[in-house]
């Protein structure tokens, strides 16, 4: 090798390429399960030290080609000739699979009703992985989704099938439960022709099975039903069939005819599964020789590769060093690397029609926003015969939080560590705020009060770094008379009515359609706690003997005012909820202030309907006393909307005996000397500043 002059003939110097974009810490692994992990049982084994970015190795000759080796991915000598890597054994089986032996599908279900640990089980009943205690939650990838036992992102991974003796390719997507990630739902059914409706055998159909199943029939899927959990002792899956068949009107029989009856967590009747994944869920269409034609499915940024895109090809086939248009932007860029996930990325020589897989470029894409969700890419030059996808509806946050450091000195650390956050969650939005109280900050939107959680938890997790957060909030809507409307998502800006007097033609407010699924032992009490929260009923359905499913019009505030703690307490932790935008209606909005010694606190306040002033205003007065110090002088705690006072606390000042001195006898001079202290307090009320600590904020926000 000419490119390597002064190694001696039995080492060969080798710059490895950077490597493959992930959404957690890089791995290598070795390649003795990898050349044949279908029927390997073992899980691919880390490499001691997985080498860094443009590493040098110096490699024996005798190894190479040995298969010791060959799982570097793309090695390349160090003039950086770009030669195509030579196929692997993984992919000479998955060339010869023809497109009618693919199988695209995902895992849809309610919370917690088993799809991750479904997934694992497949995985190990291909060889994907082993069967290990290391295996739990494999496509769980993020720490917060293992400690929550919750799946947040969707992750996707391929498997090799053997059935009546031929391979097939098998595309699975395990996707979230939560509705705060919905979109990770939606996007998940572009990519597939079928789903698994999974339904646990002891809680049967639930809020969040309906909605992610007209979801999946609107987008044309072919389901599968799947009961899971039959070896629970209070399991009952003829009442989950009964439940599938007359809720979905779907073909399953009282004998468990048309559906599959599994326990994940046993492994009874998995072997089940993928075969009516075959026989039940149509292959994908394509064609090879066709201009390329992928849709953009997800995306995630990589520090040493940039934006990785995980993509779905429907026409022609995608290599290294082909030059690629997106047909939303405009850029143009040359692939650097695809591959597979396999479960972790595993680069492959091309990815062809039908497949679902990972490319990234070279040189990379910087800008996480180029990487439009919904985009189509195509060859460079074939622009005007390559029809775009629609795309997907970009989702809105819900939720607006305010976010400060506890010290403002970790502001540049906090700063970085949430933009890289946002990096790999472009649901969530990013704006700076500036608080008189707690000092510089952000103004972030998040999908849902989960989806706000998760991220605190990820910040603390993944960064070490700690957060405030205000109230969350939801945008409000002012309809002015001029025909303008202005959408609100800082409560500081809500219009005071007396400055705008005459101008405003009301103030509205999001809603929601919200399903609740209960038992009907508990229906008087939901429907009392969603009366409660101003909402409207719309319909109430009773099936099977126990369960009833009961919609209802809710304000989007009652769900940041912790209104799925209330369902789950008012019925033992037996009612599910599920919900979806229903649009603007119009309400009696005020903004609730706290006042400090007749000065507001920025960092407190909040839009309010009418009905809820009195309560909040209350509540927080009372909170805010207990972690106030007391000062030298009266500090008055004031809840108001507008000018009017809704409710006072008043801290009582540090007192000093001025007459301890005195003559009993002497009651003028002790009048006087009362008299100028209490002059002195007045006036030192007046100039001076309360001094409220930022631990005082903090706990105060606490919920």
């Amino acid at each position: 090798m000419s490119c390597c002059k002064g190694l001696t003939p039995q080492c060969v110097r080798v710059r490895l390429p950077m490597r493959p974009a992930l959404s957690h810490p890089a791995r290598l692994y070795s390649n003795s399960s990898i050349s044949n992990s279908h029927s390997s049982q073992s899980r691919p084994r880390l490499l001691s030290r997985p080498p860094s970015h443009n590493a040098i190795l110096h490699l024996p000759r005798s190894n190479l080609g040995s298969g010791r080796y060959d799982r570097i991915p793309q090695a390349r000598c160090s003039s950086h000739h770009h030669g195509s890597a030579p196929m692997t054994d993984l992919e000479h089986r998955i060339a010869a699979i023809p497109i009618e032996r693919y199988r695209n599908f995902c895992v849809i279900a309610h919370v917690d009703h088993g799809k991750s640990t479904l997934s694992d089980r497949l995985l190990e009943l291909t060889g994907t992985i082993s069967a290990s205690d290391e295996n739990k939650q494999i496509l769980d990838k993020l720490d917060v989704e293992r400690e929550r036992g919750i799946t947040v992102k969707a992750q996707t991974c391929t498997m090799l099938y053997r059935y009546r003796g031929e391979d097939y390719l098998l595309h699975l997507v395990d996707t979230p439960g939560h509705v705060d990630f919905r979109a990770e739902v939606t996007r998940s059914y572009a990519s597939c022709g079928g789903a698994l409706l999974l339904v646990d055998a002891s809680q049967g159909v639930q809020a969040q099975t309906v909605a992610n199943f007209y979801l999946a029939f609107a987008e044309g899927l072919t389901l599968v039903p799947v009961v899971n959990k039959i070896d629970l002792p209070t399991a009952d899956p003829e009442r989950a069939l009964r439940q599938l068949r007359d809720t979905f009107e779907l073909d399953v029989g009282e004998d468990g005819t048309g559906a599959v009856l599994v326990s994940a967590k046993a492994g009874t009747n998995v072997e089940k599964v993928l075969p009516a994944v075959i026989e039940q869920i149509p292959h994908p269409t394509g064609d090879p020789n066709a201009p390329l034609r992928l849709l953009l499915v997800d995306s995630w940024y990589d520090t040493f590769r940039g934006v990785v895109l995980l993509v779905r090809i429907f026409n022609g086939t995608v290599r290294p060093g082909d030059n690629v248009v997106s047909l939303a932007t405009g850029n143009r860029y040359t692939v650097g690397e695809v591959g597979i996930q396999y479960p972790h990325p595993t680069p492959q020589t091309a990815l062809r029609p039908g497949q679902v897989g990972y490319l990234s470029f070279s040189p990379g894409m910087k800008r996480i926003q180029d990487a439009k969700i919904g985009d189509t890419f195509t060859f460079q030059g074939s622009e005007g015969v390559v029809e775009p996808y629609p795309g997907f509806e970009e989702p809105k946050p819900m939720v607006f939080v305010a976010a400060f450091p506890t010290d403002q000195s970790d502001y540049q650390r906090l700063a970085d560590s949430i933009t890289q956050l946002t990096l790999n969650d472009r649901s969530v939005t990013l704006q700076k705020d500036f608080s008189e109280a707690l000092g510089a900050g952000w103004r972030l939107g998040f999908l849902g009060s989960l989806h706000c959680s998760v991220f605190q938890d990820r910040l603390r997790q993944e960064h070490g770094a700690s957060i405030m957060l205000t109230e969350p909030a939801v945008p409000t809507k002012v309809q002015w008379k001029d025909g303008k409307s202005t959408i609100i998502t800082n409560p500081t800006q809500f219009p005071d009515m007396s400055e705008h007097h005459g101008k405003i033609e009301g103030f509205y407010e999001p809603f929601v359609a919200a399903t609740i699924a209960v038992p009907e032992e508990y229906l008087g009490r939901i429907i009392k706690l969603c009366e409660d929260s101003r909402g409207e009923q719309e319909s109430i359905e009773f099936f099977g003997a126990q369960q009833v499913i009961v919609k209802y019009a809710l304000p989007s505030m009652a769900l940041v005012d912790d209104l799925f703690g209330k369902l789950k307490g008012a019925s033992k932790g037996y009612a599910t909820l599920d919900y979806e935008d229903a649009g603007w209606r119009r309400s009696d909005l005020v903004k609730l202030n706290l006042l400090v010694n007749k000065v507001p606190v920025d960092a407190i306040c909040r839009v309010v309907h009418t009905s809820q002033v009195e309560r909040l205003g209350r509540k927080w007065v009372t909170k805010f006393k207990e972690h106030v110090d007391r000062q030298m002088f009266e500090v008055v705690i004031q809840a108001a909307v507008g000018k009017r006072i809704i409710a006072r606390e008043t801290i009582k000042p540090f007192r000093k005996d001025v007459t301890a001195k005195l003559h009993a006898a002497d009651p003028s001079r002790r009048r006087k000397l009362l008299e100028k202290q209490k002059e002195g307090r007045k006036k030192l009320r007046a100039i001076g500043n309360v001094t409220i600590e930022h631990s005082s904020f903090q706990k105060f926000l606490e919920r």
